[in-house]
């Protein structure tokens, strides 16, 4: 049985008082990084809205204390870390603000929507000396850390990694989403949405990078909604291949019936397969030429990289909310001065924004694409 408990995700700052936390955009996502930010043991001392109005009705909801704007919240000097999560397009912009007024930052994936300006935020929080974060979140399943340890144990490469990451929360013509308008969400939807994740989680685990991509986009509807044109892809299918030799392919669909967040992954090689199934992430399953194994979360033999996310007994299940929770605690220790092993930080969302591009040329010139 694991040995840690909820304490090991709280933080308080150098004079041992908590951290005040300020966050822009209050969607789903927004409530998420509120509930991941109290459980941390941190405060949520403001919160801000596309309107003061809506800011006031939100922080009502959320029991937070302050309804500001944006550019208040950031200059308020109480406020240590602001996270952000508005539609994309506000990001770079918002974020910059933020490490301007000497903030840290948790920005929500994509860090910004063109490589560019991800480069300048990279380098303009390195310079600042502020802590800066994306949340690469699925990184924080033990049974992830898991895999990702027994492969570096290992010392043997994947020679073949394949998977999808498939959704249906737009399989209907009439569901419309500030997401599918790129004056909003960006060039791209699926990938940049959820391709990242994917990715992001096969160059952690296995310690490859993608050096080259063969994209085929897929739109399954022209129009949504009031008779929108629809510009961005639904999914698509990726070729790629990685620096250390191996091959792979990944499947995307935002429109399939009855697939609700179905991020699924499969390493193998000659020596070893693992596979990882978000929609039961408590077990990870292990293929070998004699024996088959399936890891149990918090069971005996469980690796430290495992056990240090792994705070529940065996049996009671992990999920999503618990991953950002395990996230946004180790954003607020690397505050505190820690050191933090596998953090998602800005770099990473860089990366995510140079495979975007490589993805949506490749598809625009349907052949291959290297990756620098």
């Amino acid at each position: 049985m694991s040995t840690h408990t909820f304490s090991h995700f709280t933080t308080t700052n150098s004079s041992g008082s908590k951290h005040n936390a300020g966050v822009i955009g209050m969607g789903f996502i927004g409530e998420v990084h509120i509930r991941a930010i109290r459980a941390s043991g941190n405060n949520v001392h403001a919160v801000s809205a596309v309107t003061i109005e809506e800011a006031q009705v939100a922080a009502e909801n959320s029991n937070v204390p302050n309804a500001m704007t944006a550019e208040a919240l950031m200059a308020d000097p109480t406020i240590d870390v602001v996270h952000i999560c508005t539609p994309n397009v506000f990001h770079a912009e918002l974020t910059e603000m933020a490490i301007r007024n000497g903030k840290h930052v948790i920005c929500e994936k994509p860090l910004a929507i063109s490589q560019s300006d991800a480069l300048h935020l990279t380098n303009l929080a390195r310079e600042a000396g502020v802590v800066a974060t994306v949340p690469f979140i699925y990184r924080f399943y033990p049974s992830i850390r898991e895999a990702r340890a027994q492969i570096q144990a290992s010392g043997v490469s994947p020679k073949l990694i394949h998977g999808y990451y498939l959704q249906d929360w737009l399989a209907s013509i009439g569901t419309d989403n500030w997401r599918i308008d790129p004056a909003l969400g960006g060039p791209s939807r699926a990938f940049g949405d959820i391709g990242v994740h994917w990715c992001d989680l096969i160059e952690f685990v296995t310690g490859h990078k993608i050096v080259r991509v063969n994209v085929q986009l897929l739109r399954i509807f022209e129009t949504r909604g009031n008779n929108t044109a629809v510009s961005t892809e639904d999914g698509g299918t990726i070729l790629f291949q990685t620096d250390k030799g191996a091959q792979g392919s990944l499947v995307l669909n935002q429109a399939s019936a009855g697939r609700k967040n179905k991020l699924w992954f499969s390493i193998e090689g000659p020596e070893y397969s693992f596979v990882f199934d978000q929609e039961h992430p408590d077990a990870l399953w292990r293929g070998g030429i004699d024996v088959n194994q399936t890891y149990m979360r918090a069971t005996q033999g469980e690796s430290a990289a495992a056990n240090r996310y792994s705070f529940l007994p065996a049996g009671h299940p992990q999920g999503y909310q618990d991953c950002f929770n395990a996230f946004v605690a180790d954003t607020y220790e690397a505050i505190d001065g820690h050191d933090i092993e596998g953090l998602p930080r800005f770099v990473d969302g860089l990366r995510a924004t140079q495979l975007t591009e490589a993805v949506l040329q490749s598809a625009a010139s349907q052949g291959w694409v290297d990756i620098k």
